[in-house]
């Protein structure tokens, strides 16, 4: 005589331990030795292993058998919840929410399919306030509800907590699930502006690809991915791309190229300062972008043709861009149309456009087309004002600061060297950061000696 409770005891230790195929055999062989009442609560169960795949054919026949065995088994709350979740894969957000019955049930497991439902059918909150201890659940789904609730605080745009909920679905999971966990994590605290936390996730994650299961190649694709990201954000591009190379092997090997390969490729290119190379990487990403992605992909090749100093291309791609109400950079892209005005002459439209980006919060970009436009106007000191706010608001040793660094000391050094501490400290943090081979290296480096002469003259004495 069979027991349920036990065979599907026997069934989560299989799971707990990754065998699937081991688990599919308890159910399936305890369904051919039940009587029909056992049989159709075997079922169920058999309709909750399939849901961990998504298999929704496969959760249709169980349930459908499982009813044909005991008919009332259409008000059983763990029946209810397997429907919900079987109708949210099949509709998404128009599928009917569990019942607030299904919800509140006594039984954990019909608690995380109504929480996997809920968040299916894209109903973040109302799957968060279920109330389901991650310790009442057999091991095999601690990581998932966990993974669950991550993926709602994302959808709500609690893009931290969701970090934190990935953190512990990994500590929870193991080997490959456990990978995949951490960089899921990694990918928010990339968003979050964390590359070195993202890399301390995925340095947890390498270890745990072995190369003997097959379902790892994609995965190790995208860690690629995102570690390329993480070191780019680092200011290693060199490094990055090595990692973005091997992700484009790893998706040919095991799958199909993608858009945010192609676009990762081509930032890390930019940063190499290779345009052409990256223009093309962008290109390729516009041709494999969804609908959805189409607009990040023409705002990095507008910017790729702005580098080449291509304007009317850059201009035609950006305002392709502008025209999509939900794209959320909009006020970078103004900044980008103001800078393609200014290569074109056009020094009116380009202050405008930039004082609209400025206003919206593109504040380095829009302040460095103002710079540039003060400059030209020959307004130094509001120009040297537009350089020193790039200095004070872009990140320390980015491009962009360094810009901020170089040209607010070529306008002190316009003005006369007024303030030589000023100019000195400008000319010095750029230069570290400018290269030898580079125009500027030597300009620099004069602005820093006539400097150290003027302050050493103001103070009655040279300085060493």
């Amino acid at each position: 005589m069979i027991d349920v409770a036990t065979t599907w005891q026997q069934a989560c230790t299989a799971l707990a331990g990754g065998d699937y195929d081991v688990a599919f055999g308890v159910l399936e062989g305890a369904m051919h030795e039940a009587r029909k009442p056992e049989q159709a609560r075997i079922a169920l169960y058999l309709a909750s292993v399939h849901a961990l795949y998504g298999d929704t054919a496969e959760i249709g026949a169980a349930l459908r058998e499982a009813r044909t065995l005991n008919s009332g088994l259409r008000e059983d709350p763990l029946y209810l919840a397997l429907s919900a979740e079987l109708d949210a894969r099949t509709r998404g957000p128009d599928a009917a929410p569990p019942p607030p019955a299904v919800r509140e049930a006594a039984d954990p497991l019909t608690r995380y399919h109504a929480v996997a439902a809920l968040a299916l059918a894209e109903q973040p909150q109302a799957a968060l306030d279920v109330h389901l201890p991650v310790a009442e659940l057999p091991e095999h789904l601690r990581w998932r509800l966990r993974s669950w609730q991550a993926d709602c605080e994302e959808q709500l745009g609690h893009l931290q907590e969701a970090a934190h909920l990935y953190a512990e679905a990994a500590h929870h999971a193991g080997g490959l699930n456990r990978a995949i966990m951490l960089q899921e994590g990694a990918a928010l605290l990339l968003q979050l502006g964390q590359p070195q936390e993202a890399k301390a996730a995925l340095d947890q994650a390498r270890p745990l690809y072995t190369g003997h299961d097959p379902e790892e190649g994609l995965n190790l694709a995208t860690w690629h991915y995102l570690q390329a990201q993480a070191l780019l954000n680092l200011g290693k591009p060199e490094e990055a791309l090595s990692s973005i190379r091997e992700a484009d092997r790893l998706e040919r090997a095991h799958g199909d190229p993608s858009y945010g390969v192609a676009l990762v490729w081509g930032q890390v290119m930019t940063h190499l300062g290779q345009h052409e190379e990256a223009l093309q990487h962008f290109e390729r990403a516009l041709t494999l972008a969804t609908d959805a992605d189409r607009p990040y992909a023409l705002h990095e090749l507008g910017v790729a043709l702005l580098d080449l100093d291509r304007p009317v291309e850059a201009r035609e791609r950006l305002e392709a861009v502008l025209a999509d109400p939900d794209y959320p950079y909009a006020p970078e892209v103004l900044a980008d149309l103001a800078e393609c005005d200014y290569r074109l002459g056009r020094l009116q439209e380009a202050q405008t456009a930039a004082e609209q980006a400025l206003a919206q919060g593109a504040v380095v970009p829009a302040s460095l087309v103002l710079g540039s436009v003060a400059l030209d106007y020959y307004h130094l000191d509001e120009a040297l004002d537009h350089y020193e706010r790039v200095v004070r608001e872009a990140a320390p040793h980015s491009r962009d600061w360094i810009t901020g660094h170089q040209m607010a000391a070529d306008v002190m050094a316009q003005q006369g060297f007024r303030d030589p501490a000023a100019a000195y400290a400008h000319a010095q943090q750029a230069l570290e950061y400018t290269p030898e081979s580079d125009d500027w290296y030597g300009t620099l480096q004069d602005y820093l000696n006539k400097a150290q002469t003027l302050m050493g003259e103001k103070s009655g004495r040279m300085l060493n």
